[in-house]
């Protein structure tokens, strides 16, 4: 599963990679020969694109890394760590595009060319495919840089899609109408931080250890007290490294229990949960004193006196 999980998501980010150096060069000739500043913006924020799927390639291929003496528990971090580096690239393209956007809106310019338009339209229709391409990879990988890439595709096509709106608008309009195009820039890049914020928070969460879906600790819970002589679970901690979760309990035995029985009943439960939940990596069992229950029986009368 590694293997093949590192192929897909690989396969998703060199095809995004490469359509997105593509329109990028051809927004950039089609904004400035086109008097498009909503169009040069998304251009820019296609190049933005481009070395965000850089980035998430080396981390996917850093995450993918088996552990060693300095990483006992993996690389798995790698991934939301790139997730962060992307968003906070969308949040100060957005920043960038929102700048300059009010700073043209002010000065005095010629209207679009329409042709813009028809490369506009060409992109939202490449851009939403390809968004939905990756971000079923994404989802079939759980994979929070995959998705936060994805996520970056989807941007650019609400940013092509809102710069189409603005060039129509000027275009209808007339020379008076001419500031929509930066109008519709300055919303693409209000639109683009949100997905920024959207995408930061999750991936600082990962990094913080947060606390997975509360569904697969109780999933967790349930089938470690299903493993004959465990009387309970006292303790389940989660987290996630990368692809992987990190799972710490502790269960309650019998204390009359020897060690070597304690220590079989802890593999069983160890066991038991990697079995039924592959996404888990490790589990690192604690044993706890649960209720006496071998209690010694009297000894039975040998007959009458």
């Amino acid at each position: 599963m590694p293997d093949n999980r590192l192929q897909r998501s690989l396969r998703a980010t060199f095809l995004g990679l490469a359509i997105n150096a593509v329109l990028s060069i051809a927004k950039l000739a089609a904004g400035i020969f086109g008097h498009s500043h909503a169009l040069i913006a998304d251009a820019v924020e296609s190049l933005a694109d481009v070395f965000s799927s850089i980035i998430v390639w080396r981390a996917l291929v850093v995450a993918a890394a088996p552990a060693d003496d300095n990483h006992p528990y993996g690389h798995g971090k790698a991934e939301p760590l790139a997730a962060a580096v992307v968003a906070t690239m969308l949040l100060l393209a957005a920043a960038g595009i929102g700048v300059k956007s009010l700073q043209e809106l002010s000065a005095p310019q010629d209207g679009p060319k329409p042709f813009t338009l028809l490369v506009l339209i060409a992109v939202v229709v490449i851009k939403e495919a390809l968004f939905r391409f990756v971000h079923r990879e994404a989802s079939a990988l759980e994979s929070s840089v995959v998705r936060s890439d994805a996520w970056h595709h989807r941007s650019d096509a609400i940013t092509s899609l809102a710069a189409a709106i603005g060039i129509t608008v000027a275009l209808v309009g007339g020379k008076n109408y001419a500031g929509a195009d930066d109008v519709a820039a300055i919303v693409a890049a209000g639109i683009i931080a949100w997905n920024g914020w959207q995408l930061l928070r999750p991936a600082m969460d990962e990094l913080m250890d947060a606390v997975p879906d509360p569904v697969i600790a109780t999933r967790i819970r349930e089938i470690a007290e299903a493993v004959p002589e465990v009387q309970a679970v006292e303790k389940c901690l989660v987290r996630k490294m990368g692809y992987h979760l990190l799972v710490d309990m502790h269960v309650e035995v019998d204390p009359r229990q020897t060690v070597e029985r304690a220590h079989q009943i802890a593999h069983a439960v160890k066991d038991a949960v990697r079995g039924k939940l592959p996404i888990v990596h490790d589990v690192l069992v604690h044993i706890e004193p649960g209720e006496a229950t071998q209690l010694d029986s009297p000894p039975e009368p040998t007959g009458s006196s």
